[in-house]
């Protein structure tokens, strides 16, 4: 039995024991008249943005009470910042939660020695998957894999926030491409990183989906920007099929195919898939403080459930989210608790990768 065909039968296991529970406090509670503080530790536009702006009105709803869900952005560090904060200043209530992305599970996982959180102290009540696309300016002249030479015979600006955030596997790509990539880092948001885009600072770029949906997909019709290719989605076998967003664009895989005429392998190609299944298989999260009364915990994946199960759901995921299934309750949790978990040989090759690469050491 392979290690994801594991994850999701543990994931099955700890929802069967907990699902009673979860759903028998829940309706104990009573928000109204109260605030609660959704802490993004990104800037505005950027694809956790989008994801939390998308549920915080629907959380409104759904909360018994109708508290007010209030987005506060917290960028910095690419994400460490805010979260370092909620870790230091939130408390026990329930009333302060937390919004995750790759970019802050990416540094906790890799040991990354400016992170102040641990997210054993949290529990997931949402977790969203997600997908991306790689784009790139017209002026190189790239549509297909066969352009390769094009963009590699030029260096390409590429808007970052950090080397060990989310654009980690997507900098690995990069590299097994052979393209002759000169990351920017220091951009609060991959919103910041579009932005820089669209000035023409950055010649290649990468925006999560719920942002490609929003704010690129206007781009590439009024043909400022050109998709290369989707990241695509890893299967629990380890293999990469079509994102169910974009069934249109080629994967990275069938890319790199197409590009070189062999098919991508070694130790990158194992990291790359790693973090493909950490980052972005649970890449967006809702988080609450572990500590918080468990009533109140299952009044949020209650909120949660109730939220997905509606039926317009999916048409109006469809624009913001994707056609991605989301995790809820203890299953998201559990989730999260497996998905954390990366082969030590992994995190070894990316730790010296990251060192020789971009001179960051954990």
């Amino acid at each position: 039995m392979s290690r994801f065909k594991t994850i999701s039968l543990r994931v099955a296991l700890v929802c069967a024991t907990t699902l009673s529970a979860f759903a028998g406090t829940a309706g104990a509670q009573d928000f109204s008249g109260k605030t609660v503080e959704w802490t993004i530790p990104f800037g505005v536009g950027g694809g956790t943005d989008v994801w939390a702006r998308f549920f915080a009105p629907q959380f409104a709803e759904a909360l018994p009470g109708n508290p007010n869900v209030v987005v506060l952005n917290v960028p910095g560090g690419g994400s460490i910042t805010g979260a370092n904060q909620f870790a230091t200043r939130a408390g026990s209530d329930g009333l302060e939660i937390l919004g995750t992305s790759a970019s802050t599970q990416f540094p906790a996982i890799l040991g990354d020695p400016r992170v102040r959180y641990d997210y054993a102290d949290w529990t997931a009540v949402l977790a969203s998957p997600t997908g991306g696309v790689v784009y790139v300016s017209p002026e190189y002249g790239a549509t297909s894999p066969a352009d390769i030479e094009a963009l590699r015979g030029t260096e390409i600006r590429f808007a970052a926030q950090s080397a060990t955030g989310l654009e980690m596997p997507v900098l690995l790509a990069f590299e097994m491409l052979g393209l002759n990539i000169r990351p920017v880092f220091g951009m609060e948001s991959r919103g910041a990183g579009r932005l820089a885009f669209e000035r023409g600072e950055a010649g290649i770029d990468f925006q999560t989906t719920p942002a490609y949906l929003s704010s690129v997909v206007p781009l590439v019709e009024a043909g400022k920007a050109v998709p290369l290719f989707s990241l695509g989605v890893v299967n629990a076998d380890g293999s990469v099929s079509r994102d169910p967003s974009f069934p249109d664009l080629p994967t990275f895989v069938e890319f790199f195919e197409e590009a070189t005429g062999a098919a991508p392998e070694g130790q990158a190609y194992e990291a790359w898939q790693s973090l493909m299944l950490a980052g972005f298989s649970l890449q967006k999260m809702m988080v609450v403080p572990g500590d918080a009364p468990s009533e109140i915990i299952a009044a949020y994946g209650a909120a949660a459930q109730s939220i997905v199960d509606a039926p317009d759901f999916r048409a109006r995921a469809g624009e913001e989210l994707g056609a991605y299934v989301q995790l809820v309750g203890p299953e998201a949790d559990a989730a999260l608790t497996e998905a954390l978990q990366i082969d030590p040989s992994v995190k070894d090759f990316l730790i010296t990768w990251l060192k020789e690469e971009f001179n960051v050491s954990l």
